[in-house]
């Protein structure tokens, strides 16, 4: 379909992705130096940016770009890298001709100002008045929000193209970075909406596939970890090259009988966030609201108008609050097809969440890009008003990181001041306790109290140490690797040292707390405490805006050490976007007749899958085996060796870090033999996020022979023909899911190449076909609340979390996206190579009761628990309200079932591709479906 052809900007080279200014392309070569007249959108388009029922694409939009970057001497215009679907991903650079001049220059007096180090406070101030505030404004990054990337246009076009008094000093004054945040998505969309004739029949529900090639709408999930090019591709131009110290992000929708939501934010805001950052989002979204009301633009609501909290890390406006950034998102309504705001009498009566009410009306997609301007336009004028002190300030958090990572220094977190208010309660009378305190409502108390917050052992660590000698310390890497690209200084160590009394091998990481982005390395190490968030006492708890804990070194099962004392070694800091994983070490290889591998490394499976795609036979010791003095686990792979495989192991080693030890003689113990598994993973008609998800962790550990597989095709039956593992991923079974968000289109109205992606799993037509597989010998994994097939299958699995009958309301348990630990039952083959106590990532997730396990835990037959919760405090990051009622509690589960095996993993052992520490659980469970016993 012509929806889905990448379109490539002409250029005069290939643009590479450079630390400093990325190339710019090829068009503006001969750029005037003077303005001539200029295209406007009326003369490109044929009508103005937010035109009813037109929706022009990324296509159209890159050449309106290139053709005001030939034109104007206020523009120019580059790639920053390519998308997932290989499309050139542009940003348009806009200031004065005399700025552009010195664009080299005014970065790197950003980038210093930005990272603090070396320079001093005069410096700072001195560079300050020199600088140009750096604004960067992003459209379209949820393509479905089709206002973001219109607004961009237009906004671009004023900026290029007006000569009033305000937008001249906004030019000399700042430097305005225009990013379009998904190409992809824009393409896709735009040309689904306009390949209907008939403009008042046009929509932009029932498209076939997610907007960005993996994961759609979770694209805004991604850059604290920077897996999808085009998130990697904007981290590098904010944290590496540009150090913005505004990141503006727009989208879509407002709240009902709104036009938007534009901050301030409503609390809890995250307690590693500069205190600067909170008061500078007040301050630009102030200017915001009060430039909506001097204009006459009512219907601006903010705080608690919407759910929009400056807690959660992880998105495209929330990650530069821990770059020490201010961070702006705007919610606004508004569709090419015409439509109107309700009546929402909570909303009629003005109030500070909302203080200009706007009254019902029907409203035109024009009226939105209006609105789009303004905003954009207050944060700029606010920009240029206030650049020295927005360009002054950064250093100054950047500065007060440095110096709270270089000293003693606490975080005062929730649980802890909890822990003081029983201290103290304890020790008091209940009328000095709870006394009113300065006419508001508080717990009176001393210096003496408080300082029990700051005991010793509970201050900030002066950084942390990531030993090269950990068991999977590829995954280290990766996990560093997400540090870079986000900005955060780190270093390796170049020889053996000591700190603190132990010793660390060479090659280890090194994370100092003393640098600009402290908050973001706090984020990433420390554990998250949430607060308990409730409207009034009673009430159930107001859920957080997306996860209530994510520490990123904690999922991905990286081992580290918090060191609390300053300290120094043979470090060098790494100065490449990417860091490699040392290189593995090859022993015994002359002679052998194969090469034993561990299982701890998760790359241990790419390595296989290489190794199988070139013929090479791979088992998987079912028993341990002891050879030369040492003693090598259960679950340890062996390759035989033939023709090449010496040259491929000596490869994976110095590629993935992976150590291979060679045989003289192939191991007599029992194994299976591996057989490179047929792999159906899920999905739907829209696209499924986690499927998508999972299709790219598959990709990256080098799965070749998976396919996607959608309901028709399950209903048919025959699985067993064309696949040996089914995965089911959250959203599969059990659930409400919606194709696309708007349900299922009619057949007739889509493409017919997509019409076998319609449907979805159902009791009556697909169980039947899964029971045929599993009693085939296939093998099912079911993720979160697609654990529901083991109830369809009749397998003993009640409910945990019952009260009375009834399943616990969320006033007394509720576990929003959290990180909580629970003991496995790792001699199990399914959790090879898996600690006895793992962290994972629970989202109010499926928990089985343990009596009806236990009463069928025979080992052959039933269902076989293989993680529970052991404990009645189980969380280790976020918020887990009623944690309690998990004790006894059964998360993880397999059952045999005819020939095949059923997996039911309730946690979401691959979420967002960020728990590496589970995703042993999937790798493991899809090699198990081919293995065959039989000795080497």
């Amino acid at each position: 379909m012509s929806f889905f052809a990448p379109h490539r900007v002409a250029r005069a080279s290939a643009c590479g992705l450079l630390p400093a200014a990325a190339t710019v392309l090829g068009v503006l070569a001969a750029r005037p130096a003077l303005a001539q007249e200029l295209t406007s959108p009326e003369a490109f388009f044929g009508h103005e940016i937010g035109a009813d029922y037109e929706l022009p694409d990324y296509g159209d939009l890159s050449r309106y770009w290139e053709t005001l970057a030939a034109e104007s001497p206020r523009m120019t215009l580059q790639s920053i890298g390519t998308t997932a679907e290989g499309r050139d991903q542009l940003m348009a650079i806009v200031t004065s001709p005399e700025n552009h001049a010195n664009l080299d220059e005014y970065r790197e007096i950003s980038a210093r100002l930005a990272l603090a180090r070396g320079v001093t406070e005069e410096e700072a101030r001195a560079l300050a008045r020199r600088g140009k505030a750096i604004v960067w404004i992003d459209g379209g990054l949820h393509a479905t929000e089709v206002l973001g990337a219109q607004q961009l246009m237009e906004t671009l076009w004023q900026f290029v193209s007006g000569t009033d008094d305000e937008t001249m000093r906004i030019l000399d004054d700042v430097i305005i970075l225009f990013v379009h945040a998904n190409p992809d998505g824009m393409d896709l969309v735009s040309n689904w909406y306009t390949r209907v004739a008939e403009k008042t029949e046009r929509s932009t529900r029932g498209i076939p596939v997610l907007y960005q090639k993996y994961v759609g709408h979770d694209n805004n999930r991604d850059f604290y970890t920077s897996f999808q090019p085009e998130s990697e591709n904007m981290n590098r131009q904010m944290y590496r090259t540009w150090y913005p110290q505004i990141v503006y992000n727009h989208h879509q929708t407002g709240p009902t009988g709104t036009v938007l939501f534009a901050p301030p934010f409503r609390d809890p805001f995250n307690y590693n966030i500069d205190p600067m950052v909170i008061t500078g989002i007040d301050l630009v979204g102030s200017a915001m609201h009060s430039r909506f009301t001097e204009e006459g633009k009512p219907g601006a609501t903010r705080r608690r108008g919407a759910n929009y909290s400056t807690w959660w890390n992880g998105g495209l406006r929330t990650t530069p609050y821990f770059k020490n950034m201010i961070g702006l998102l705007t919610e606004t309504i508004g569709h090419p097809t015409p439509m109107e705001i309700p009546l929402i009498l909570e909303r009629v009566l003005p109030n500070d969440n909302l203080p200009a009410p706007i009254e019902p009306q029907p409203w035109h997609f024009r009226q939105s890009v209006d609105y789009s301007v303004t905003a954009n336009k207050a944060v700029l004028d606010v920009a240029s008003r206030y650049r020295e002190t927005f360009l002054y300030r950064i250093w100054r958090m950047g500065m007060n990181s440095i110096e709270r990572g270089s000293k003693d220094s606490w975080t005062i977190l929730p649980r802890r001041v909890e822990w003081l208010r029983e201290e103290m309660r304890a020790g008091a009378a209940e009328t000095d306790f709870a006394r009113n305190v300065g006419g508001f409502g508080g717990s009176l108390g001393t210096r003496a109290e408080y300082d029990k917050l700051l005991e010793p052992d509970l201050r900030d660590p002066r950084g942390y140490i990531l030993p090269s000698d950990q068991a999977d310390f590829p995954t280290a890497t990766k996990f560093v690797n997400a540090l870079l690209e986000g900005g955060v200084i780190v270093e390796r160590a170049t020889s053996d040292f000591g700190v603190e009394g132990k010793e660390y091998p060479a090659g280890s990481y090194v994370v100092r707390a003393a640098q600009a982005f402290r908050p973001h390395v706090l984020d990433m190490f420390e554990p998250q405490d949430h607060p308990d968030d409730f409207l009034f006492p009673g009430a159930s708890p107001t859920p957080p805006y997306d996860n209530a804990g994510w520490t990123l070194a904690i999922q991905m099962g990286v081992e580290f050490d918090r060191i609390l004392e300053g300290f120094d070694g043979p470090f060098e800091e790494i100065s490449e976007w990417n860091a490699s994983p040392m290189p593995g070490m090859v022993a015994d290889a002359d002679g052998a007749d194969g090469f034993l591998f561990g299982h701890e490394a998760n790359d241990a499976f790419t390595a296989i899958n290489r190794l199988q795609a070139s013929g090479h036979e791979v088992y998987w010791l079912t028993a341990p085996l002891r050879e030369g003095g040492r003693m090598h686990p259960v679950g340890t792979f062996y390759v035989k060796n033939r023709r090449g495989t010496a040259d491929a192991v000596a490869s994976l080693a110095a590629e993935l870090g992976i150590d291979f030890r060679g045989l003289a003689n192939d191991p007599d113990v029992d194994a299976l033999r591996l057989r490179a598994p047929r792999v159906a993973l899920w999905d739907t008609y829209g696209g499924s996020m986690p499927s998508g998800w999972i299709r790219w962790v598959l990709e990256q550990f080098e799965y070749a022979d998976f396919e996607l597989v959608f309901p028709q095709r399950l209903d048919a039956g025959a699985l067993s023909d064309d696949y040996d593992v089914i995965i089911f991923p959250q959203g599969a079974i059990g659930s409400r899911f919606q194709f696309g968000g708007g349900g299922a289109p009619a057949p007739e109205t889509i493409p017919e190449e997509y019409r076998d992606r319609l449907g979805r799993v159902t009791s009556d037509a697909t169980t039947p076909a899964l029971i045929e597989f599993l009693e085939d010998g296939g093998s099912i994994v079911t993720i979160g609340g697609s654990t529901a097939l083991g109830n369809e299958l009749g397998l003993p699995l009640e409910d945990h979390l019952i009260k009375d009958g009834e399943p616990l309301g969320r006033e007394e348990y509720y576990v929003p996206g959290s990180i909580l630990e629970v003991t496995v039952d790792n001699s199990r083959l399914v959790a090879t190579g898996v600690p006895s106590t793992l962290r994972v990532s629970f989202n109010n997730s499926p928990v089985f009761g343990a009596s009806a396990l236990a009463a069928r835990n025979d080992g052959a037959s039933g269902v076989t628990p293989l993680a529970w919760f052991d404990t009645d405090t189980p969380l280790v990051s976020g918020w887990a309200w009623g944690q309690e009622h998990l004790q006894g509690g059964v998360t993880m589960a397999e059952a045999k079932v005819g020939n095949g095996h059923l997996y039911l993993f309730g946690p979401l052992i691959t979420r967002r591709a960020q728990p590496h520490g589970t995703f042993k659980f999937l790798f493991n469970a899809i090699a198990l479906s081919t293995a065959e016993p039989a000795r080497p």
